[in-house]
């Protein structure tokens, strides 16, 4: 479905490995005026409450959780309302998503990468497994092979990238 193109909404995308401060960034982002936060965290703790305990578990609920959210987000950037997606946009299939979305909405986009080292990240999931405020709990060996399919993302694909280290 192709909306009206909108000229001042933006969708913001994050990319960058699981303790790299994406959701910290996407608060931040989410501060502007006539922007609204989506964090995929949040939906799938409500939709599927205990369910998520291994990367296929991950893998068949965010991939409902796209299709659900993509028209939706589409028809937000076409009215002018900013999103700011707290969904990693960590491989090159999840960014060509984004893509589509915004696209389709006629809006602009910003695809911020947070490049940190992976020891840095690990200790800020430790930190956050520690706290017990975060809905999911990851292990070193499930940043390891999470961080596996890891692609950051290059010139050719096109993005309007903002890198943060």
């Amino acid at each position: 479905m192709k909306l009206t193109p909108s000229t001042s909404a933006t969708l913001h995308m994050v990319c960058g490995k699981i303790g790299a401060g994406k959701s910290t960034l996407t608060r931040r982002l989410a501060l502007e005026p006539a922007t609204v936060l989506i964090s995929e965290d949040t939906w799938l703790d409500a939709l599927y409450p205990g369910e998520i305990r291994e990367l296929p578990d991950y893998v068949r609920a965010s991939g409902r959780l796209k299709q659900a959210m993509a028209g939706h987000v589409s028809s937000l950037l076409a009215a002018g309302v900013s999103v700011v997606f707290d969904f990693p946009a960590n491989t090159v299939s999840n960014r060509a998503w984004a893509r589509s979305i915004f696209e389709a909405a006629g809006a602009a986009h910003q695809l911020h990468f947070l490049d940190v080292p992976d020891e840095v990240c690990k200790q800020r999931l430790r930190a956050r497994n520690a706290s017990g405020e975060h809905p999911f709990e990851t292990t070193d060996a499930q940043f390891d092979l999470i961080t596996s399919h890891f692609a950051a993302p290059s010139e050719n694909e096109g993005f309007h990238v903002v890198r943060h280290a």
